[in-house]
């Protein structure tokens, strides 16, 4: 793993000098709060957005960078025929082994922060007003954690999680539930944020929102 820890290295360094030029705002939340739907309406303000849940799945798709590593540290069956991750199942093992969940961030984790790194230049270059990182796990990771100036948790009940991950992953309750408890419980999120988005209704109102917080990041 030398290779993809200086990878990790070199780009937390990178991100760090662009503090300097751009404010760098993390964003997050728990499974199912809808993070992606604020992101997207943040993008279209004007901000520079870089999902980091995205670029996972770019590097565990078919001749994705993560793919060979990953093969060889779970093995061939964790790819599927068109050379993808079989995400599912390496879900089930990682949940349930957390030596195989450390091995799997060993792998993915230097990757997406290498490309994290370039995005975030590039976009910073074309001259947008701040930088947007969606990081699903942002606090249980000390590194994000430092880097960024500013954080936003998008918020809603546990119920609202539980019924979006059974209608949009056909996870059974029980499934859904654990994903939850893997995760930094709500209450730990809202004490950090520096803002919080409730969504938990109309997609007006949530427009509403991210407007209102968009013109609070153009100040800082």
């Amino acid at each position: 793993m030398a290779s993809t820890r200086s990878n990790l290295d070199s780009a937390q360094t990178g991100l760090k000098a662009l503090k300097e030029e751009i404010p760098l705002i993390g964003l997050t939340g728990g499974i199912g709060s809808g993070k992606t739907a604020v992101s997207d309406l943040l993008g279209e303000l004007g901000a520079g957005v870089i999902d980091t849940d995205l670029i996972s799945h770019q590097i565990t798709a078919p001749d994705g960078k993560a793919i060979p590593l990953i093969a060889k540290a779970f093995g061939a069956d964790f790819i599927d025929a068109q050379g993808a991750l079989i995400r599912p199942k390496m879900r089930a093992v990682v949940f349930k082994d957390p030596g195989a969940r450390k091995v799997l961030e060993q792998i993915t984790h230097p990757l997406i922060q290498e490309e994290t790194s370039k995005q975030a230049f590039e976009l910073a270059k074309s001259g947008v007003p701040y930088l947007v990182f969606v990081v699903p796990l942002l606090i249980e990771s000390g590194s994000w954690v430092k880097l960024i100036d500013y954080l936003i948790v998008v918020d809603c009940p546990e119920e609202t999680q539980i019924q979006r991950m059974m209608h949009r992953n056909n996870m059974t309750r029980s499934d859904a539930e654990n994903v939850l408890k893997a995760q930094t419980s709500r209450n730990d999120r809202l004490t950090v944020a520096n803002a919080v988005i409730e969504n938990q209704g109309s997609l007006d109102e949530l427009k509403s929102e991210v407007l209102s917080l968009h013109q609070q990041l153009l100040k800082i």
